[in-house]
């Protein structure tokens, strides 16, 4: 038996995963083209992470960090953003969805060069969302 696994919290409430998760699946299925990009640019992660915290039907998670930016991104309004903080904090009753210090992110265009492959490019926006991420993390303990 791992001792890891006697540190970490109770397995999460499979359906209460399920219904924040549908809750964002559907606050992103009415949101305009580019928004998971934005997304997985803010987060400093892949389309493919955001796919995955985005379907009801992966058992992945989305970690406690990034709710503030999926709520500033995907522009919850405060009824789908309540209906979700209740499911998410149902389904992980000790993690604190959202900042308490009542901070909000904002936009900021990044102007990066065109590397002339996409993998390449994905890779620089991953490492520049990274960046900004462990930045703010610094910012936010000062």
């Amino acid at each position: 038996m791992s001792t890891r696994k006697n540190r970490a919290e109770p397995a999460a409430d499979g359906e209460a995963v399920i219904r924040y998760k549908a809750i964002l699946q559907k606050v992103m299925e009415t949101r305009p083209s580019g928004t998971r990009q934005r997304l997985a640019g803010a987060l400093g992660k892949n389309r493919s992470f955001i796919s995955q915290i985005t379907n009801p039907a992966y058992a992945t998670p989305i970690p406690a960090r990034h709710i503030e930016t999926i709520f500033d991104i995907c522009h919850f309004s405060p009824d789908e953003r309540l209906r979700f903080i209740q499911a998410y904090t149902a389904a992980h009753p000790r993690r604190t969805p959202v900042a308490q210090d009542g901070r909000h992110l904002r936009p900021h265009t990044v102007y990066l060069p065109d590397l002339g492959d996409e993998a390449r490019n994905q890779d620089l926006d991953r490492m520049v969302g990274e960046f900004i991420q462990k930045l703010t993390r610094l910012i936010g303990k000062g």
